[in-house]
Order: structure tokens, then C-alpha cells, then sequence
């Protein structure tokens, strides 16, 4: 891999995350990152109380990885020292008998943020396309459809002054082998 990387994908353009080294961590040392991490993390407990006061907007953030991803733990890290009174996180797991029976979006929209709140979604309706596709759970013509009602539902909460933030964590192979030696 490149021995320099953007962090940030080019918007607007497709993102191929081979392209992407998990393991890269830019020009900054331990300390330095450190620093520059727990000032963004000041500044995102302020704006969250911004969010809260106003209520006129709401945040959703979406993690998605593999077990042992890393999606926990950067979610403690990242929102460490925000006011818990205006956030909440839904871990998606295997839907239930119950949530089968209804659409794939019927378990998400319940606990989409509400003005003033930040959601934060452990897995998400992304997976119900994922895994539904590369497991061949449901045919084409289902998995292609919920693109469609996937980005309907996003322009829906856009709609109603929420905005979304969605975050693949990769890592390597072997750290997530070690993560279930470990657990």
C-alpha cells in the first residue's frame, strides 16, 4: 500500500475500499493524533449541545464492519464525554421472526434520531442488502429494490432535517482473529 493516503474519500465517487490501508495512520505520531483526536472529540460535545438546545436537526451515524470490527470500540472512543442525554445506539443484530414478517426498513425507522438527537446505528438496513446479496438470501430483483427504498428512507429523515454519517471499519484479518482468541 501507499505510504500516504487520504482519509477522507473523494465525495461523490465510488469508494473501493481495497484501495485503502487499514492499517495506515498518516505523518502524525501516537501523542500528536492523541491530541488532535481529543480536541475533535471536545468539539463534537460541543455541537452536540448545540444540536440538543436547538432541536431543529437531527444526526444519524451509521458503523458498519465485520465482527470484531472495531465498531464498539470506536463508538466508545469517538463519543466519550457527549452528553448521553442527546444520543442513543441501536445494535441491529439477526432480525427476528417478527422483524422477517414486516419490510426490511419496519426495525430501523423506530430509532432514527429525533430533532436535537444523535442515533447511532451498530450495523444497519445496509446489511439487510449485504448480506441478503453476498449470501444469496433474497433474489436480485429484492436486493436491487431495497437500493431504491434504502436511499427513499435517507431522502425521507433528509427530509426531516436529519442528516446521515455512515463509517465502514475495516481491519485487517488477523486483528479480528485475535479479537475472538482474546474474547
Amino acid at each position: 500500500m501507499s505510504q500516504t493516503q487520504s482519509v477522507q474519500p473523494p465525495f461523490g465517487q465510488p469508494v473501493k475500499l481495497a484501495g485503502y490501508d487499514p492499517d495506515y495512520t498518516g505523518d502524525s505520531n501516537k501523542d500528536q493524533a492523541e491530541d488532535a483526536f481529543d480536541a475533535h472529540r471536545e468539539r463534537l460535545a460541543e455541537l452536540q449541545e448545540v444540536l440538543y438546545a436547538e432541536g431543529k436537526h437531527a444526526l444519524l451515524v451509521v458503523f458498519q464492519a465485520m465482527d470484531a470490527g472495531g465498531k464498539d470500540s470506536t463508538i466508545r472512543h469517538v463519543f466519550r464525554g457527549v452528553n448521553p442525554q442527546g444520543i442513543f445506539v441501536k445494535s441491529f443484530k439477526t432480525p427476528t421472526a417478527e422483524e422477517l414478517a414486516h419490510d426490511f426498513l419496519w426495525r430501523v425507522h423506530p430509532h432514527t434520531p429525533g430533532r436535537g438527537q444523535i442515533a447511532i446505528f451498530n450495523r444497519s438496513h445496509y446489511e439487510d442488502v449485504l448480506i441478503g446479496r453476498i449470501n444469496e438470501l433474497v433474489s436480485r430483483e429484492v436486493w436491487q429494490a431495497r437500493y431504491d427504498h434504502i436511499n427513499a428512507f435517507e431522502r425521507l429523515l433528509a427530509d426531516r432535517a436529519s442528516r446521515s454519517a455512515s463509517f465502514s471499519c475495516t481491519s485487517r484479518r488477523v486483528n479480528r482473529k485475535n479479537a475472538f482468541r482474546i474474547a
